[in-house]
């Protein structure tokens, strides 16, 4: 492996895999919420939308015990392959013919169930293919990613829809996912270590042969064995734990809660755009970062205390006395909260068994897509009952709740990165 991260022609390889299959969704749900209401209401557009969402959240952990079972680099080939294929059979039907709604669901249901098999198997691959000196500048390019995809699919799409309508958006996502298919094919990954022998009297239980045969455990006794590996690990299980926390405690003020205070203070849309704008550019500037330092020492520690600023400045934004102070907050809790979530995964990646690896991210995955979504509802009547700010509050006390079961965690405090 190429010490200079940004140099290694297989990491690159993976990150450009990663970085169009990332836009190729932008893509693909702004087309796809699009074309549904151009062919039903609202309503409808709602529940084609949801569809998606639904199967991802119920199979992200599953997702993870087949990464672990099968290996994440046949899954995240496999599973765009799918993609690639799905996509481009709905371009060509929007081209010939005008399908009904029943198409679209049934397209959001298929990439809804793949994408909790992608997730957790992409989250996987960079112990895999990078050495445990680089994680972190793995998850800076990783982050960098996130940010180009993000914001670069939604043009894209509507580019491709004002030169050629839908068909012409699916057959650019169909075109993304091939082109990540072909760099994925082409990365390396290293074999999997020995791995240690089962403690004294449970040899018999896993075949009788003093090993942990994953693929001859039940996919169930696979999906219990992960979670009871995070929850006894004394630097996983604090560190998914408190990530779960902060996602909880944050998401839904960092969408709904700006819309509702940005209204409350007159600051208008434009405003919410300022705001999620200046995070994006704190959230890039930490990508940076964590790509460009050559060492974070004592990353433990500093992750907890960069969550304990991210927290206090989210919690900062609903007490803004103007727009400058809040985009300004803005910047800086994307930057400090960028370093926390990279330092946060490197070190649980740095950590983790390789065959379990699978499991953990779907976890980490699944609380992001799966749980702390269930806060927006919450979120919402709470705001309408006791008014926004106290509820925004309430959101950064639990992520700083995190930073405590962090801080708490003596494995977290002490916790080091190697650097290469």
């Amino acid at each position: 492996m190429n010490p200079n991260v940004w140099r290694d022609a297989n990491v690159l390889r993976w990150l450009a895999a990663y970085g169009a299959s990332l836009v190729g969704d932008g893509i693909y749900f702004l087309s796809l919420g699009w074309t549904a209401a151009q062919t039903a209401g609202p309503a409808q557009v709602g529940v084609v939308m949801a569809v998606g969402a639904v199967p991802r959240a119920l199979l992200m952990l599953g997702g993870g015990v087949v990464a672990d079972r099968f290996g994440p680099r046949l899954v995240v080939i496999s599973s765009d392959a799918v993609r690639c294929a799905v996509i481009l059979a709905l371009a060509l039907l929007l081209a010939l013919t005008s399908p009904g709604l029943w198409v679209l669901v049934l397209v959001a249901l298929v990439f809804g169930v793949v994408d909790a098999l992608f997730m957790p198997a992409v989250g996987a691959l960079p112990p895999r293919i990078a050495g445990p000196g680089q994680l972190v500048r793995v998850q800076g390019l990783r982050s960098l990613a996130e940010r180009v995809g993000h914001t670069a699919g939604p043009p894209v799409a509507g580019l491709a829809m004002g030169l050629g309508g839908p068909a012409a958006a699916f057959g650019v996502a169909a075109a993304l996912f091939g082109v990540s298919l072909v760099l994925l094919v082409a990365v390396r990954i290293a074999p999997l270590p020995p791995l240690p022998p089962l403690p004294p009297g449970a040899g018999a239980e896993a075949g009788g042969k003093g090993e942990r045969p994953a693929a001859l455990e039940s996919p169930w006794r696979q999906l219990r064995s992960g979670l009871g590996y995070i929850r006894r690990h004394g630097l996983i299980g604090p560190l998914v734990l408190s990530g779960a926390l902060s996602q909880i405690g944050t998401s839904a003020p960092m969408t709904l809660g700006l819309i509702l205070v940005s209204e409350e203070r007159g600051w208008g849309p434009g405003g919410v755009g300022w705001i999620v704008g200046g995070m994006g550019v704190g959230a890039a500037s930490s990508a940076l970062v964590l790509t460009l330092v050559p060492r974070f020492p004592r990353a433990g520690a500093v992750q907890n205390l960069t969550l304990i600023v991210g927290s206090a400045g989210i919690g900062g934004l609903v007490l803004a006395p103007s727009l400058p102070v809040a985009i300004g907050l803005a910047v800086l809790t994307g930057l400090v909260c960028g370093i926390c979530g990279g330092l946060a995964v490197a070190l649980i990646q740095t950590a983790t068994n390789p065959s379990y690896l699978g499991r953990v991210s779907s976890v980490m995955a699944f609380t992001a897509v799966g749980v702390a979504p269930l806060a927006y509802p919450v979120f919402g009547f709470a705001a309408g009952v006791w008014g926004v700010t106290p509820v925004f509050l309430a959101g950064a006390a639990v992520s700083m709740a995190g930073a405590v079961v962090g801080t708490s965690a003596p494995a977290v405090r002490r916790a080091e990165l190697a650097f290469t």
